[in-house]
């Protein structure tokens, strides 16, 4: 495989004692969109400043196309960063705003009238050079400040939560743009969210992490359909994550019932996680399933109904099907063997932290 363009080597950084993150290392390859995601405090933000220069990692290293860059400035490195606040200058103008960086870098009046011009009309704001920032919309504002950051033609750029403060429909709208222009431009993306839907819409990886530790790492479909523990698969969706027993090789006991399933190693009448995710919950007439339940909430999503079905143990499985089965029905569950994933029971709360998964 080419080399990384960045390569996080052993960091480890704290914030007056308190451990932020823990001997991580990462790999970011170039024209990827890699995604950190994570709960607040996970230590995803921190590593996106540690690769921009903002802060210093207390040990270890960060490397740029092999290079050592851990000592090296914000600025002198081939990279922007583009924040959720944009950080535009509010007494200059939009083209004013653009040109910032190109000015500081003794540009031509002419290179700078033709990257300004050419920046805007990638982000889809031709003719916007003399507003006023604050004439704009939020996401327009977010659109300026990406513009002064790509003018820059870093080789990477860095988005912390940049649309987390956008409504739904603007955030939506400006993830697909920024889809295009990764795609247009061939840089490569480092973008920092909380928000599984729209890390799951954008990257071509994603970087799960939780209480300064990597939890798991891989494309959208892998990172949804194949959880690595218990956290990634409730933090990734929703999901039911069931105590089970692994009673041999393709057969897990779920609530007293043998379900077949298609993974192997596990051991035999060991104690594992269960993950099923709604969509893969099968409902059945009553008897007809190896599970049998009765239907204790009913909602109307749109796409599909959103039920929950409590078994004989108390379980409340959440359900979306585009089969609807009313309230206070008996019904039975199905799940394809292929739908099952087994996870290892962490065996500490280290563990648990860690993500270990033997």
């Amino acid at each position: 495989m080419e080399r990384p363009i960045i390569t996080l080597d052993h960091i480890t950084k704290s914030f007056d004692g308190q451990m932020v993150l823990d001997d991580l290392s990462l790999d970011i390859h170039e024209n990827e969109f890699v995604t950190l995601l994570g709960p607040s405090g996970c230590g995803k933000t921190t590593t996106l400043r540690i690769i921009g220069g903002f802060e210093t990692p207390d040990r270890g290293r960060v490397f740029f196309e092999g290079a050592d860059i851990t000592g090296l400035p914000p600025y002198k490195r081939e990279l922007n960063t583009v924040f959720q606040k944009y950080a535009l200058f509010p007494n200059l103008n939009v083209e004013e705003n653009i040109a910032f960086g190109l000015k500081i870098k003794k540009k031509s009046k002419d290179y700078i009238r033709d990257k300004i011009r050419y920046a805007l009309k990638l982000v889809n704001l031709d003719g916007y050079e003399k507003r006023d920032p604050s004439s704009l919309s939020g996401g327009q504002q977010q659109r300026i400040a990406i513009a002064r950051a790509i003018v820059n033609e870093p080789k990477v750029l860095l988005l912390d939560e940049p649309l987390g403060a956008l409504d739904l429909k603007l955030r939506q709208d400006m993830q697909y743009e920024l889809i295009r222009l990764k795609n247009e431009l061939g840089i490569t993306f480092v973008y920092v969210t909380h928000d599984q839907e729209e890390a799951l819409t954008m990257s071509d990886t994603i970087v799960v992490m939780n209480q300064g530790y990597i939890q798991q790492m891989g494309t959208p479909e892998k990172i949804y359909n194949e959880p690595e523990n218990a956290f990634v698969a409730d933090f990734i969706g929703e999901s039911n994550i069931i105590d089970a027993v692994f009673v041999k090789d393709e057969v897990v006991n779920i609530f007293g019932v043998n379900f077949p399933c298609v993974d192997k190693g596990f051991g035999v009448n060991r104690p594992v996680d269960v993950v099923i995710r709604p969509e893969d919950v099968d409902l059945l007439p009553a008897g007809q399933g190896l599970l049998e339940g009765t239907v204790t909430h009913l909602i109307f999503k749109g796409v599909h109904y959103e039920m929950e079905v409590t078994t004989a143990n108390g379980y409340e499985w959440l359900v979306h099907s585009t089969d609807m089965f009313p309230v206070g029905e008996k019904v039975s569950i199905h799940v394809d063997p292929f739908d099952i994933q087994i996870m290892n029971k962490p065996q500490s709360e280290d563990e648990e932290a860690i993500g270990v998964d033997e």
